[in-house]
């Protein structure tokens, strides 16, 4: 019997573009920024998603470059419509994900790479099961604790507050796919080890594409 012509050919799913939505976490102070940048520096290419923010534009800030700045009645109607992935309160100011920004990446077939708390990962998690979840520690307690101290930007009521949320944050460490230690001045080793799980996972044979 001939093979029939309308048989599926697996070199089209091979050379399909299998972008990925990347969650990069962990308590403050392990360098979640860090590993960004270097990212960025090295040209990795990636899809920058853009925040909605309810504060105020700094001088050297552009709408829709650094943030979305909106209207606190505009954040209002972006949560009850569901259009966000995730969103916070941060210093008294709302923050949150919109759920378009993260299509319109996806749509262009590069990777989403979001920089989120823990509890925000967690979230995104529930609503997108098919994220990768990477958590990014520091060598040590020790480590991790001097490099909060070492930013000098709050007082020490405050600076006592982040570092018992990052130690309580440590635990939630099983709720992820991966973890990455960034070990002080090893920051491409780090940056490095989140490249190779982005690559292992686009050569998952269960890849399946996020869904929003």
């Amino acid at each position: 019997m001939s093979q029939s012509s309308e048989t599926h050919d697996p070199y089209q799913t091979f050379n399909q573009t299998r972008p990925l939505l990347v969650i990069l976490s962990g308590p403050s102070g392990v360098g979640k920024d860090a590993v960004m940048a270097r990212m960025r520096e090295l040209g990795v290419p990636f899809y920058q998603v853009v925040t909605a923010a309810t504060r105020e534009r700094r001088p050297d800030e552009m709408d829709g470059v650094d943030y979305h700045f909106v209207g606190i009645e505009r954040f209002a109607e972006m949560i009850e419509h569901k259009e966000l992935l995730e969103h916070a309160v941060v210093y008294g100011d709302y923050k949150g994900i919109p759920k378009a920004e993260v299509r319109k990446g996806l749509d262009s077939g590069l990777d989403v790479v979001l920089r989120v708390d823990v509890q925000g990962a967690a979230t995104i998690r529930r609503m997108v099961p098919q994220a990768v979840a990477i958590f990014l520690v520091a060598s040590s307690e020790q480590e991790m604790v001097e490099r909060l101290r070492q930013r000098k930007t709050e007082d020490p009521g405050k600076l006592a507050m982040r570092i018992a949320t990052a130690r309580e944050e440590l635990v939630r460490l099983s709720e992820f796919d991966y973890r990455v230690v960034n070990r002080e001045s090893c920051l491409d080793q780090a940056v490095q080890q989140v490249l190779a799980i982005m690559t292992a996972e686009r050569c998952r044979v269960d890849w399946e594409l996020a869904q929003l």
